[in-house]
């Protein structure tokens, strides 16, 4: 039986995703050992559900949907750098959020809810911290320049968008990184 892995996620606009790339080029003066997010890929996951069954992917999109259709559309600010581990060895570069952030939390949990009945689907251990991934580290070798570079960007400000709708995407690993195809596209509430 064939398997995706899949994942459900918001995307960014071009804009917002041209300011990430700008602040990649910027940070990646200070962590050469970084292996950067193409831009395509710029997004926010909000649930990782790993390998599902192609059987039962439509479940899944129905899941998502039915989670969806009680939550209003909401504005949402991409702001502020930082990375998860120590700076000075990170294990993910990131942006995070600001406005919007309680909205993509509630969001979640919506779609977690959801996706507990389906087979195979565990919550995870982890709180769910909303952020935008820009690069992973190839190396365990420090990154003595990081925790200042990181220092200056806290207030960098990616743009705010309209969150209407999530995607459910599967994604190949690849040797040249992952490639995404879109299975599901899920509107929030209609106003």
């Amino acid at each position: 039986m064939a398997r995706a892995r899949t994942f459900i996620a918001v995307e960014l606009p071009r804009d917002i995703r041209d300011a990430c790339v700008d602040l990649q080029e910027s940070l990646a003066r200070a962590a050469p050992e970084v292996k950067w997010v193409e831009e395509e890929n710029l997004h926010i996951t909000l649930l990782f559900l790993g390998e599902v069954d192609d059987r039962d992917l439509l479940t899944v999109c129905r899941a998502a949907q039915k989670a969806c259709a009680g939550v209003e559309p909401f504005a949402l600010e991409v702001k502020g750098a930082g990375c998860f581990g120590d700076a000075r060895q990170p294990r993910t570069i990131w942006v995070g959020t600001g406005e919007g952030t309680a909205e993509l939390v509630a969001l979640h949990a919506a779609l977690e809810e959801a996706m507990l009945d389906l087979r195979g689907y565990r919550r995870e251990d982890r709180r769910f911290t909303p952020h935008v991934t820009l690069g992973r580290a190839k190396s365990n070798e420090p990154a003595e320049d990081l925790p200042a570079a990181l220092l200056r960007e806290r207030d960098w400000k990616g743009g705010e968008c309209d969150v209407s709708q999530v995607r459910v995407l599967s994604s190949e690993l690849r040797r040249e990184g992952p490639v995404y195809a879109v299975l599901s596209t899920v509107k929030l509430k209609k106003s």
